[in-house]
């Protein structure tokens, strides 16, 4: 499906549910918030998005420590549950989530090869994250990277709705 379908699709979960959403975006620069923000009335549902690509921006803009960036890294389970929890704190949002990844084609190491990427979430009181694989090009893993991050909060969405 595409990240515009899924950005339909997550409008009609989040207006169903009646929660907001934020996002923290790096690797994917902006680009899962420029579909959600295609849907017509989103602002009824997304606060609003970070994009926080410097280690700098995810200290100032979402709260994430130096200390957790130098100890994991900016590609981490670590930093991609803090840029999710500083997000949904900073704007007030009832859910957010977050995407820090390695898109390439450079950057990639041993421990964490081009098309590592971390996505975290901060939803029904908890946060947390997890990671994927991705292959292809820059454009293909960020498109990959958006598409998974808009259909895992769908899920987690939907899942807390019938708790």
């Amino acid at each position: 499906m595409s990240a515009e379908d899924l950005a339909k699709e997550l409008a009609a979960t989040l207006v169903s549910a009646g929660v907001t959403l934020a996002a923290a975006e790096s690797c994917t620069g902006g680009l899962a918030a420029a579909a959600i923000t295609g849907v017509p009335g989103a602002s009824s549902f997304f606060l609003g998005s970070f994009v926080s690509y410097s280690n700098q921006a995810k200290e100032s803009m979402l709260g994430v420590s130096a200390d957790c960036l130098n100890r994991y890294g900016a590609v981490s389970e670590e930093t991609g549950t803090a840029m999710a929890a500083g997000a949904a704190a900073a704007l007030g949002a009832d859910c957010a989530f977050s995407i820090t990844g390695i898109a390439g084609p450079l950057g990639g190491t041993s421990d964490k090869p081009v098309g590592t990427v971390w996505f975290g979430f901060a939803i029904c009181g908890s946060t947390f994250a997890e990671s994927c694989h991705f292959d292809g090009d820059r454009a293909a893993i960020r498109d990959s990277s958006v598409r998974y991050a808009l259909g895992r909060i769908i899920e987690l969405i939907r899942q807390c709705d019938r708790a």
